[in-house]
């Protein structure tokens, strides 16, 4: 079984902890990296994490997950997930198990946030539960990936 999970991280997430703190809280991307290494070290997995501002490198890095044939995807796209069928197409070129999150709740704010073009390439959304939204993700495509918590 692959052992890397790849953890992608869209536009404006390497704001996280001063941007909108009322929308997105205190935390750092630094938070969410370090949440991410430990949750999927509890599983016997790797987690390769990356942030992106450009939506092509967003794509070069999901082409090289399915290239290297990593055991899944984490995706926040950020706005992209609202505008960007080519990540969409990327997503399900792949063919990797992908989980999708957003750190606030979408279905809560503004109505162009409520459409996710990833969503229907992801097998399951997380959204609103904060950063937290990636440990719960990461455990999520662990049990779909057959990874065992370690004792």
């Amino acid at each position: 079984m692959a052992k890397t999970i790849y953890v992608l991280n869209g536009p404006n997430l390497n704001l996280l902890g001063t941007r909108e703190p009322e929308t997105y809280g205190h935390h750092t991307l630094a938070d969410v990296e370090k949440l991410c290494h430990d949750s999927a070290a509890g599983y016997g997995l790797t987690a390769d994490c990356r942030q992106s501002n450009r939506e092509g490198e967003l794509i070069d890095f999901i082409h090289e997950a399915g290239a290297k044939k990593a055991a899944g995807i984490i995706i926040n796209a950020g706005g992209y997930s609202h505008t960007s069928i080519a990540l969409h197409d990327a997503l399900v070129a792949v063919k990797l198990p992908t989980v999708e999150v957003h750190v606030s709740n979408i279905y809560a704010r503004e109505s162009f946030r409520h459409h996710s073009f990833v969503a229907s390439a992801a097998v399951a959304t997380l959204c609103g539960f904060g950063i937290d939204g990636y440990r719960l993700a990461i455990s999520g495509l662990a049990a779909k990936i057959g990874a065992k918590a370690k004792a």
